[in-house]
């Protein structure tokens, strides 16, 4: 009777679980759960499944809890970080504002006050600002010693009186830069005095700069289109110089020039030349801790000059594509030669030659770590090898001095770009 009981209770649980399957759960499976005689067996089924699936929502759900507390301590930890920095920040904008304030409007740029950056001076401090005047006028009181050397040649009472009224206003704003450096250093300065003082100085400075200009202008027009120099105050990829004429083709070459410059490390790429398909055709340069080179067809050749000491120096250098045979002649004295320098490889015309630069793509591709930094002067190229003594002859400044065949130094010769400037030159005045 049991074993009947059983089969019975079997039957309705199959039952039960085939009505459960129309609802298209899935796969199903007969199961056999002993309970009392008078009990309602599906529901008894359905309670103990529904018991199962209370059992894993509540696991899932501690699970959630968990996940949520970590993530609440996490997000409370950066909101502390944040609020920390925010009150950095504020704190700061605060000091900020009060130093504004205390400016009295002398500095600090207001919205709508146009591009005048003048009396900007929250960012140049005073002192720097100071060194950058006393460093203008020092720029103008070699531009005026130009002038002198100009005048002492062509003497007029114009010309003097000029010179003497521009060296009398340097020296009232030398001596008006560091009264206002002694001011500084006193601590008796104030922000509103600097703005004031250092406007009145640029003033000024803007005033002689242009009647400098002006005698200088009228300066270019009388001296000989050789007697210049080139002048590239920093290291930079845009300021250099262009020779208008190219260079033919040739199987000798001599280049000479002056050089003056105390860059370091490295004076830089006095003059490159590039052709369509050859960057590196013909290049003087002094890069980084390396000595000076002379490339030739991107072949190298290490040269000994050593220039850059502040003073004007003549360099040659000579060369012949048979062996490729070279010289190198500094201040009229021969240093160094060697040979196998490109050899059988005549330098190509219809070229760019630049000044100042060394070349990467055809009369571009400036890098400002190359750049020339100093003055050159009397660039001169011939197709031949000079002789010691017309190399002398160039250095020492001599009248049988002879002025280069294929590129002659003259101002009708050359393009200026990017504020490379020129000035008088006199070569054998400047070293004696």
């Amino acid at each position: 009777m049991p074993a009947d009981r059983a089969a019975r209770t079997c039957a309705l649980l199959a039952l039960c679980l085939l009505g459960s399957a129309a609802q298209d759960f899935g796969p199903t499976r007969f199961i056999c759960t002993s309970v009392p005689v008078d009990a309602d067996m599906c529901a008894a089924s359905v309670a103990a499944g529904g018991a199962e699936e209370l059992r894993s929502n509540v696991l899932q759900l501690r699970e959630t809890v968990l996940q949520q507390k970590e993530t609440i301590l996490s997000q409370k930890e950066t909101i502390r970080e944040l609020t920390t920095k925010l009150g950095r920040c504020e704190s700061q904008s605060t000091l900020d504002a009060g130093a504004g304030e205390a400016r009295a409007g002398g500095g600090r740029k207001q919205p709508g006050s146009g591009k005048n950056t003048m009396g900007d001076l929250s960012r140049t401090p005073a002192a720097e600002t100071l060194s950058q005047l006393g460093q203008t006028l020092q720029s103008l009181k070699t531009r005026l010693e130009n002038l002198e050397q100009y005048s002492r040649l062509n003497s007029s009472s114009q010309t003097n009186s000029l010179k003497d009224l521009l060296q009398s206003k340097i020296d009232d704003l030398e001596r008006q830069v560091l009264s206002r450096v002694n001011t500084l250093e006193e601590g008796k300065g104030g922000p509103k005095n600097d703005s004031e003082e250092r406007l009145k100085i640029e003033s000024a400075l803007t005033s002689l700069h242009q009647r400098i200009s002006e005698l200088e202008k009228g300066q270019k027009d009388n001296r000989p289109g050789d007697k210049f120099q080139l002048t590239f105050p920093l290291r930079t990829n845009y300021m250099y110089a262009k020779v208008k004429k190219s260079l033919p083709e040739m199987y000798a070459f001599t280049v000479c020039m002056w050089l003056k410059s105390s860059a370091a490390p490295g004076v830089g790429t006095p003059f490159s030349y590039a052709v369509p398909g050859q960057a590196n055709e013909l290049v003087l340069i002094e890069w980084g801790n390396n000595p000076m080179e002379i490339l030739i067809n991107d072949k190298v050749a290490k040269l000994p000059f050593v220039i850059n000491d502040g003073q004007w120096h003549h360099i040659c250098i000579t060369w012949t594509t048979r062996d490729g045979v070279w010289e190198a002649y500094q201040d009229g004295t021969q240093g160094g030669n060697g040979e196998n320098l490109a050899p059988y490889h005549p330098i190509k015309p219809q070229g760019v030659l630049v000044l100042g630069q060394e070349q990467d793509t055809l009369g571009g591709g400036f890098d400002a770590t190359q750049a020339f930094v100093g003055e050159l002067a009397h660039f001169n190229i011939w197709d031949r090898k000079l002789t010691p003594g017309e190399v002398y002859s160039l250095a020492t400044c001599s009248t049988k001095a002879l002025s280069g065949n294929v590129i002659a130094w003259a101002e009708s010769h050359i393009e200026i770009y990017g504020g490379a400037t020129k000035w008088t030159f006199e070569a054998c005045r400047q070293i004696n």
